[in-house]
């Protein structure tokens, strides 16, 4: 088939297109190096001539939110209008878990336009709404870290591989739209601070972690559960200290 990857140059989207190509498909890349800027619509309906599947792993900018919101307000009408004269039969969303329950944070209220855009469109849909990346962790430490110390909240967390990310990005997509959402996330629930000693424990980071009951995240204040599936989800099979200790060799 032949499959149109949004925001192909990413990390993602770079894992996503190789083992798209690696089982026989047609990929083509969606960003503007590529000729393909949903932005301004430029490019779109040449890549989209006799494609089957869109797979949207875009983001904007930055998190800020008049960015955010405008980004993917903007870009989800360009994609839709441009897929309902392709007559597109699959688009693939990459979402977060929680954006329902924190419309408060703008750039959460950004991405469930992402999603309503999709859902109101008439296109054949599937939203993944995933966890936070287990690579996500060093981030956490350098926002939420202060000289040789981090301070990590206690709140809900289960982070999943991007690997398996990936795996479920292309096992969707290539199955009929389910025209609902579902839910992936890593094979462990603990709290975030749990997830971030361990890091640092296993990487021998000189670094110390201080844990408080604040529910905060990248300084945000968010409902405790905001970071984990909220009911039935699909498990990674990559746990969070074998993805630490594989960091070392890498």
């Amino acid at each position: 088939m032949k499959i149109l990857v949004i925001g192909g140059t990413g990390l993602t989207g770079r894992l996503v297109s190789k083992k798209l190509e690696k089982l026989g498909h047609q990929v083509i890349i969606g960003s503007p190096s590529h000729g393909v800027d949903i932005m301004t619509g430029e490019g779109l309906s040449q890549a989209l001539e006799n494609t089957e599947i869109v797979i949207d792993l875009s983001n904007s900018s930055s998190p800020e939110e008049e960015n955010a919101i405008n980004f993917f307000l903007t870009a989800g009408k360009n994609l839709v209008n441009a897929e309902l004269a392709a007559n597109i039969r699959h688009h693939l969303v990459l979402s977060i878990v929680g954006t329902d329950d924190a419309l408060e944070i703008g750039y959460l209220r950004a991405k469930k336009h992402q999603e309503d855009n999709i859902k109101n469109s008439g296109i054949p849909y599937t939203i993944i709404r995933s966890t936070q990346f287990h690579e996500h962790t060093d981030t956490i430490i350098a926002v939420q870290g202060l000289a040789d110390k981090v301070f990590v909240s206690k709140i809900d967390y289960q982070p999943i591989a991007l690997e398996d990310v990936t795996d479920y990005i292309v096992q969707f997509a290539l199955e009929e739209p389910k025209n609902s959402t579902v839910e992936i996330a890593g094979p462990t629930r603990a709290n975030m601070d749990d997830f971030v000693a361990k890091y640092i424990e296993i990487s021998g980071k000189p670094l110390k972690v201080f844990s408080d009951e604040d529910s905060k995240y990248m300084h945000l204040v968010v409902p405790k559960s905001l970071l984990v599936p909220a009911g039935e989800y699909n498990a990674g099979k990559i746990h969070f200290e074998d993805w630490a200790l594989s960091t070392l060799t890498n």
